[in-house]
């Protein structure tokens, strides 16, 4: 039998008149869905209210369809006690329709009462009445797919609104749909959230059998820490993974759990993740087991530098684990400190901040800086400051002095992960569960990597443009990415203006005065006269791996103009680092997934 549309608005009483009480359908729930589709064109809602089963066979004998306002609820005592009750929807509406199992198999209407004692919806209002409002299965992925990218629910249902035609034509309301995500989420964590972790971590390794996790549990068994990589940052690692900076200051959800990050820089200078955890323990002991598991996990040698925040566990737990390491603390932290433990000095004194950041980046012999730091005690009265005792002790650790004569990409601060913690804000909320946490914590892994594809494209199909047509210019950018040119470039300008004030004929080892023009600060290059290998005392090349322009002066006096000696070229800055192409061949050839 034919039903009206939900959009014409007419009556369709006489479907229902005493003659068509015989009326057949297929099954039970034939029967429901062509009443619920006569009280959408009506203008009510329908409930299931009772089922008779056979105690023999067990299948449904009768079912009756009634009116969502049939009965009246019943009165709950601690109403007086509520200020917003529920509004009241029943009205004791008697309509309905009882069909009957026959001997067929099919189901016969027996009884069925057309009015109702309450106004009934017009049909632009129909979508909202609850036995109208059904998610799809099609719409459920929809939904899912949406949620998974990140998109808040109020957006999400305003696109499958506009989608569908407008929110008549959906099928469902704002609050089915946020619902329909609790339910879900609450579903993924039925189990608990060691038992979610541990199913989406397997999830992960069957779709890349590289991946890398790692739970710590205390005494009772619960899970205090969690660590993970995949396969891209295990493979970044064995590549750039020389400096790493470590960073715990994110938090991610309202139970204030620390997102520690194992960052460094890509050849293109860009921020690349090498593994992640999340810390519900932050001990020595625990941070102990963090990097024992991370480099475990890298199967590789430990970094060079090691740049974390003044955390004495963490400080403690590098010790143990990185004996060998150089351990760099975050200036960045570092001068933030020194305003919250020195604040009546930087109010007191316009100077000091100038005095201080000397100590920090300026002098580049030891005997300098203990001269300039015992000027500033003197000055300023800090003799017996206990945070300048503290701070004086691990000084190797965090001023310029001692830390610029060893690699550490250009780094001084743990800010290298701060991108990526805006990035996720833009992502998560407060109420969050842990699964939801790692599939945006992924999206913004994925957001990075997009970065990175997009540079590496640029580099093999942009030319950089030179402000000067020089062989060694030509052929450095042949080698180097278009950021580390750059660097290259502003350091070969600045040797434009560097000149020689002295020499010093050593033996095997000459050395050369030199300044640049409006800084009266003079430089000492040395140069090893049977290689011609040059250091200056800025120790730029040593700290970020570029040449500085005072070494770029003297390599141009001893004639070295053509190109740049390949002991100055350090491979993690050059275009051929990871070897793109030879890789992707390597995949197809096997016969691999591109995603692989």
């Amino acid at each position: 039998m034919e039903i009206p549309s939900q959009n014409e608005h007419m009556d369709v009483s006489h479907l229902f008149e005493p003659t068509k009480l015989g009326m057949e359908f297929d099954s039970e729930e034939h029967a429901y869905e062509y009443y619920n589709k006569y009280a959408a064109t009506i203008g009510f809602s329908v409930r299931k209210e009772y089922a008779n089963k056979s105690k023999v066979h067990g299948y449904v004998t009768s079912r009756k369809f009634i009116c969502y306002k049939e009965g009246y609820r019943e009165r709950d005592k601690r109403e007086a006690m509520v200020k917003k009750p529920r509004k009241e929807t029943r009205t004791g509406c008697l309509a309905h329709m009882v069909v009957s199992h026959k001997s067929n198999g099919k189901f016969s209407v027996i009884s069925f009462e057309e009015k109702h004692n309450h106004p009934l919806v017009p049909p632009s209002l129909a979508h909202m009445l609850p036995s109208q409002r059904n998610i799809k299965l099609s719409q459920a992925y929809e939904i899912d797919l949406l949620d998974d990218s990140g998109i808040c629910p109020k957006s999400s249902f305003d696109y499958a609104s506009r989608l569908a035609g407008g929110k008549a034509s959906l099928g469902y309301t704002k609050r089915d749909h946020i619902n329909y995500l609790r339910d879900k989420r609450k579903e993924s964590l039925k189990q608990g959230v060691a038992r979610s972790l541990v199913d989406y971590f397997e999830k992960r390794v069957i779709k890349d059998p590289s991946f890398r996790f790692s739970l710590q549990l205390d005494d009772d068994g619960l899970i205090t820490n969690v660590f993970w990589a995949d396969a891209k940052m295990i493979r970044d690692f064995q590549i750039y993974g020389d400096v790493v900076s470590f960073d715990t200051t994110y938090r991610t959800n309202k139970e204030y759990r620390p997102l520690a990050l194992f960052v460094g820089l890509n050849n293109h200078g860009e921020m690349v993740v090498f593994g992640a955890a999340l810390l519900y323990e932050e001990t020595a002991e625990a941070f102990e087991w963090l990097f024992t598991v991370f480099f475990r996990a890298m199967s590789a040698n430990k970094p060079q530098t090691f740049i974390t925040d003044q955390d004495p566990v963490i400080c403690l737990a590098v010790s143990l684990v990185m004996p060998q390491t150089y351990h760099r603390l975050c200036i960045w932290q570092l001068e933030q400190n020194a305003f919250k433990h020195l604040n009546h000095i930087f109010r007191a004194h316009k100077s000091f901040p100038s005095d201080f950041s000397k100590l920090l980046y300026y002098y580049e012999y030891e005997d300098d800086f203990l001269n300039a730091w015992e000027e500033m005690l003197e000055k300023y009265d800090l003799k017996d400051n206990s945070w300048s005792k503290n701070t004086f002790a691990i000084r190797e650790k965090w001023s310029m002095t001692y830390g610029r004569n060893i690699f550490s990409a250009g780094m001084r601060s743990t800010q290298l992960s701060e991108s990526f913690n805006g990035s996720l804000r833009g992502y998560l909320k407060s109420d969050l569960d842990i699964v939801q946490f790692f599939k945006h914590f992924q999206r913004v892994v994925d957001d990075k990597r997009a970065n990175e594809n997009k540079s590496n494209f640029d580099m093999t199909q942009r030319i950089f443009v030179l402000k000067v047509k020089l062989p060694l210019l030509i052929h450095v950018r042949e080698i180097y990415t278009a950021t580390i040119f750059d660097l290259f470039e502003k350091e070969w300008e600045k040797s434009l203006l560097v000149s020689i004030n002295g020499f010093h004929d050593e033996g095997e080892l000459c050395k050369y005065n030199v300044s640049t023009h409006g800084n009266r600060r003079e430089h000492v290059v040395a140069v090893k006269c049977s290689t011609k290998v040059v250091s200056c005392s800025c120790k730029l090349f040593e700290f970020s791996g570029v040449l500085c322009g005072h070494a770029l002066k003297i390599l141009d006096t001893l004639n070295i103009k053509d190109k740049i000696p390949d002991h100055y070229i350090l491979k993690r800055w050059t275009k051929d680092v990871t070897n793109l192409v030879a890789m992707e061949i390597k995949v197809f050839s096997e016969g691999g997934d591109s995603k692989s």
